[in-house]
């Protein structure tokens, strides 16, 4: 990632919701001339399929993750297998998991019937993602845009830096520092766990054979989750007890009372310097203002992992295909 530290910022005011930001070739008003109704319209139709399915809301959060995490944000996520490559979609952190695509599907059409060739399908990746966690009650935040899209996904790339639902503390600071982001962004970006919902097969492992979890709350997924390996792997689980639908800080609070639902979330207590990571799961936790804060910074960091920019890539008139 080309991190914050290595990118040029300014602000063309002081006031957080209204200045104008650029980080290096991105910014936020990069299509106020070009595609001025580009935000309303993946807006409206971001609001419409979360109001339609709630779930979409974090599935589509999701899709702009596993795509900056690979190559950098920069749609490759999107692509369908062709005779030249291998789409990211069957990779192993991908394959019968990630949805959404008909929403962005719907977006790209839209844009381009109005803003032909112009809006970018990892810009709309971006903005959907905000959206998503806006219309579930989260924060809002300045997208940067002007990203472009890569021409070839990389499986091989999702395979390995899409961080694992069983890693150590350790094995998701080194997938989080590989994107340039901190500790930190690592902790306040896990905090999107407090909506969507995780397949059997990624937390069976923690409800019967691990020891920093609640009892009760792991008895009570094991009739989702049958103890045998394949029977009822796809059933779901929603990742906060209280309302997976609803972006709050709940899911800070489920790790305080070792209710974590995945091995990687609730290994969120026990990195290296565990002082500092017990002690910003336990801020989160108590302050939801605070998550909110961080979360939007950390946010634009992820959106800014090596962007594609000025003539690199392209803009994808389909967002399944190279041109």
């Amino acid at each position: 990632m080309a991190s914050l530290t290595m990118l040029t910022r300014s602000f063309a005011c002081t006031t957080f919701l209204l200045c104008v930001t650029v980080y290096g070739q991105l910014s936020s008003t990069f299509y106020a001339n070009s595609c001025p109704q580009a935000l309303s319209i993946v807006n409206n139709i971001v609001q419409q399929a979360v109001n339609e399915d709630k779930r979409m809301g974090a599935s589509l959060l999701r899709l702009h993750f596993h795509d900056c995490f690979v190559n950098g944000c920069d749609a490759s996520v999107l692509l369908d297998d062709n005779p030249n490559f291998e789409s990211e979609k069957g990779a192993r952190p991908n394959q019968n998991s990630l949805r959404g695509f008909d929403v962005i599907d719907n977006i790209k059409t839209q844009l381009e019937n109005v803003c032909r060739e112009v809006v970018s399908c990892a810009d709309i990746l971006a903005i959907a993602a905000r959206d998503s966690v806006l219309q579930l009650g989260g924060p809002s935040w300045e997208v940067m845009l002007g990203r472009r899209d890569s021409r070839v996904p990389n499986k091989t790339a999702a395979n390995e830096d899409i961080p694992s639902p069983f890693l150590e503390f350790s094995g998701l600071q080194i997938a989080f520092q590989k994107q340039g982001l901190s500790v930190k962004d690592l902790i306040a970006l896990s905090g999107a766990h407090t909506i969507g919902q995780a397949q059997c097969f990624t937390f069976r492992n923690r409800i019967y054979q691990e020891s920093n979890i609640d009892p009760v709350f792991a008895q009570s997924l094991q009739a989702t989750c049958p103890r045998d390996d394949g029977v009822g792997s796809s059933n779901l689980s929603p990742f906060d007890i209280v309302n997976s639908n609803v972006f709050d800080n709940n899911y800070f609070k489920d790790l305080v009372a070792s209710k974590g639902l995945l091995h990687s979330d609730q290994a969120l207590l026990n990195g290296r310097d565990a002082t500092f990571t017990q002690d910003q799961v336990a801020l989160y936790s108590n302050d939801q203002t605070g998550f909110f804060t961080d979360f939007q910074v950390s946010m634009v960091n992820m959106g800014n992992i090596k962007p594609l920019t000025g003539t690199d890539g392209e803009i994808r008139k389909d967002y399944r295909k190279p041109n």
